[in-house]
């Protein structure tokens, strides 16, 4: 593992020479592979030479060795304690050691034999995207899901509500865990260097969760997120007309039979004007985003390019109107100063939301269409769902990406159920993928 591990670190442009790859083997045979913290410090000050170098080590070895951060935490949107279960001793769990590690809750436990199974099935042998799903259902396999799901099912058919509830949560879990499996692939392939052809590594891009992209693939992912804005834009970008099939306009088709003696030869149709949307985005830039706030911002800085009429505002705790920066910066400057002025902060969106509803409500009208990022997670404070009601009720569509998947919402401090009602389309995007298939059915709807 570690010799990949020091191919992935030069890939991600740190020079380790020979000499130094030596000298990190001795340095792991001194300290031994128990504590990760150690680990990580012994080889970033074996192998990482100046600060551009250290940082660069420091993505580069929590996207190998980093699944945990998936799954593992209160705010990282899946649902790991949906439910208060008491583990007990039963019969349907005898054959299924995982089951009864996901009941205990021991997550380093779980990170631990995760990483066991990645080894034994050889995980860095992957390089093609679409051994993604292969490699993740061989981990899940190493790690016995066959006996959890054979738990799982005994469970169900009991009839007994107890070990249904039960059956539940172990089902929750094991999602997450799956969704550990694959996001452990994801990140050995972003670092082997993603697919072998342009072509499948786009593929592979748009497909990857976006907190597995390597940095050097930043540049890329603009080019793709640029082209996702423009597809709206293609469609939107200048008034048109449309001919509707079916409604015949009878005035004029009649009109322009006179000249053959009354003969409707050529018919006419009635049509439709398409405008150019307005869009107002919202985009949350909170800590629980920042892994997905350049992401987000870029789409929003893609949407400028392709648009006149778009506002894009930036929240936190508080909002801030982001449209000129976006406007009149290049993206590397205005992420950055959008993420220094209020990036990182503790997410509350009521506050954020009643900040919206005072100053810049009237950025909406029948015509908008208003897309807000973010994981609705408010840190316990009111969610203010009556203003989102009002922009609902103002607004010709309201459309909400969250980062988070499904099982998340409405979990801990997650209020995006009671959001739900008042969005026309609410769809998990943490991949391009996610993003342009949310474009693509906009495109389609008008």
């Amino acid at each position: 593992m570690l010799v990949e591990f020091l191919r992935a670190a030069r890939r991600s442009g740190i020079a380790v020479s020979v000499a130094e790859s030596i000298e990190a083997f001795a340095a792991v045979d001194l300290i031994g592979y128990d504590d990760r913290v150690t680990v990580k410090d012994a080889l970033r000050l074996v192998i990482a030479k100046s600060d551009d170098e250290r940082e660069r080590f420091d993505e580069c070895f929590e996207r190998f060795f980093g699944v945990g951060s998936l799954g593992m935490g209160p705010d990282d949107g899946v649902a790991f304690d949906v439910v208060d279960v008491v583990p007990v001793d039963l019969e349907e769990l005898f054959d299924s050691p995982l089951a009864k590690l996901l009941l205990d809750d021991d997550r380093a436990e779980l990170i631990r034999r995760l990483h066991a199974a990645a080894a034994e099935i050889d995980v860095a042998s992957v390089r093609l995207f679409t051994q993604t799903n292969q490699f993740a259902r061989r981990i899940l396999e190493a790690m016995g899901i066959e006996a959890l799901d054979a738990a799982i099912a005994r469970l169900r058919a009991s009839g007994n509500p107890e070990r249904e509830r039960m059956a539940d949560f172990l089902e929750l879990r094991r999602r997450a865990v799956a969704e550990l499996a694959r996001d452990l692939v994801e990140r050995r392939l972003a670092a082997s260097g993603g697919g072998e052809a342009d072509r499948m590594h786009d593929e592979f891009l748009q497909d990857a969760r976006l907190v597995n992209v390597d940095r050097r693939d930043l540049l890329r992912m603009r080019v793709l997120v640029r082209a996702i804005g423009r597809k709206l834009a293609s469609r939107y970008g200048r008034t048109r007309t449309h001919a509707k099939r079916g409604h015949l306009d009878v005035r004029r088709t009649i009109r322009r039979s006179l000249p053959f003696d009354g003969v409707p030869f050529r018919t006419h149709w009635k049509r439709r004007k398409i405008e150019k949307p307005r869009i107002v985005l919202l985009c949350d830039v909170s800590g629980s985003c920042a892994p997905l706030a350049h992401f987000l911002l870029l789409f929003a800085y893609s949407l400028s390019e392709a648009f006149s009429d778009i506002r894009s505002f930036a929240f936190a705790t508080s909002m801030i109107e982001v449209s000129e920066i976006l406007e009149t910066q290049t993206i590397d400057d205005a992420i950055a100063q959008i993420m220094r002025q209020i990036g990182y902060q503790s997410s509350d969106y009521g506050r954020a939301f009643a900040t919206f509803d005072k100053d810049f409500m009237d950025a909406i009208d029948r015509k908008t269409t208003v897309v807000v990022l973010g994981d609705g997670r408010t840190n316990y404070h009111d969610p203010r769902v009556d203003v989102l009601r009002r922009v609902y009720e103002r607004a010709r569509r309201v459309v909400w990406l969250n980062p988070e998947h499904r099982v998340a919402w409405g979990m801990d401090d997650s209020e995006m159920l009671r959001y739900l009602p008042y969005t026309h389309v609410a769809r998990v995007c943490n991949r391009l993928r996610h993003l342009e298939d949310v474009v693509t059915e906009l495109v389609k709807s008008r």
